[in-house]
């Protein structure tokens, strides 16, 4: 007897329950610019609106990648795609990370539906740590604005990380460190999240069947709720330090030469990276000021796996172990990343 996928039930709740962190966080930062700052309300609204619509596309396709597959009956079929010998589903995972377009805000909905199929942690990590690093296009913008060694050796870097992030999460889930990797609430986001071949039937052409219909629907909406509130708080904490750190102490403290410079490079990258285009010129023009090459790398590498923006949507989709554990791998590949450049460089 075929079977199709159900929406999950939504429960009614009173409006002060529906007030969750990101959304209260909002209301918190508008009220306070308002009050306090108010000729910058406009300015930051203008940046989470520019910055929402730069990543827009990205986003869309993700969504709707997920929300079909969801309808379709398909997460048994995206599982099984991971599935085979660990390090080969690592590689595998890297190197399309590497070559996918999404950026680090954009492959979320692919990881959470992913992780919610039954894909385990390994593949998905390298996955997404290797993703927002390099893609075709920032390669050919970083070769003509940084070098085409730069380019390389980024794109390098990307596999690296993805290789160093995925064996590790697969040597802590060998000796059981690591659990379930989502949140509660988004493992059980599509209520038949992990289907069997002979429990659902896989409908393609979801829109014929009402119930798919349904499915499609609630997903969409609950993953576009999720990330829209949650990226609209990133994008927002992201103008307020745009408009309130000086360019000046950003190049002073990720400036010069030496070990240090790589490490403060690497960490400054979190807050002041915007996106991996938005920041090629950036680092030009730091480069010219005096920043080594090792150091703008770690700034391009830590920047672009564990931006704001990127760090709060893994946070919202993770369990406080796996975003630690992600957090630890992407800023230690890429401070590695960096060194080994500037061992290479010499």
């Amino acid at each position: 007897m075929e079977t199709t996928p159900r929406a999950c039930p939504s429960p009614a709740l009173p409006l002060w329950k529906r007030l969750d962190p990101p959304t209260a966080a909002i209301a918190i930062l508008a009220i306070a610019l308002a009050l306090w700052a108010p000729e910058h309300l406009g300015s930051s609204a203008g940046f989470v609106v520019r910055a929402g619509l730069g990543v827009l596309p990205f986003l869309l396709a993700a969504i709707l990648a997920a929300a079909w597959i969801e309808a379709a009956g398909a997460t048994h079929l995206v599982a099984k795609a991971f599935t085979g010998h660990p390090i080969r589903m690592i590689v595998a995972g890297t190197l399309i990370g590497a070559l996918s377009p999404f950026c680090s805000c954009g492959v979320i909905p692919i990881i959470v539906a992913l992780l919610a199929s039954g894909v385990p942690l390994a593949p998905v990590m390298a996955f997404w740590l290797a993703s927002p690093i390099m893609d075709p296009a920032l390669f050919l913008v970083t070769a003509g604005t940084l070098g085409l060694e730069f380019a390389i050796a980024k794109t390098l870097a990307a596999i690296a990380i993805g290789l160093f992030g995925g064996i590790g999460a697969w040597a802590l889930a060998h000796i059981g460190r690591i659990g379930t990797p989502l949140r509660p609430d988004l493992s059980r986001c599509g209520c038949n999240a992990h289907p069997s071949p002979g429990q659902a039937t896989v409908r393609w052409t979801f829109w014929r069947e009402a119930p798919r219909i349904d499915v499609f629907r609630t997903t969409l909406a609950s993953m576009a709720w999720f990330l829209g509130r949650w990226m609209t708080l990133a994008f927002l904490l992201e103008s307020l330090m745009v408009s309130h750190v000086p360019a000046e102490l950003v190049a002073d403290m990720a400036g010069g030469t030496g070990a240090l410079s790589i490490l403060n490079a690497t960490l400054i990258g979190i807050p002041a990276y915007l996106n991996g285009y938005a920041a090629l010129p950036l680092v030009a023009g730091l480069m010219t000021q005096g920043m080594s090459a090792p150091a703008a790398m770690g700034f391009l590498l830590g920047g672009g796996v564990t931006s704001i923006p990127a760090a709060l949507a893994v946070w919202a989709a993770t369990r406080p172990q796996v975003f630690g554990i992600y957090l630890l791998f992407a800023l230690t590949g890429s401070i590695m990343s960096a060194f080994v450049f500037g061992l290479w460089s010499r």
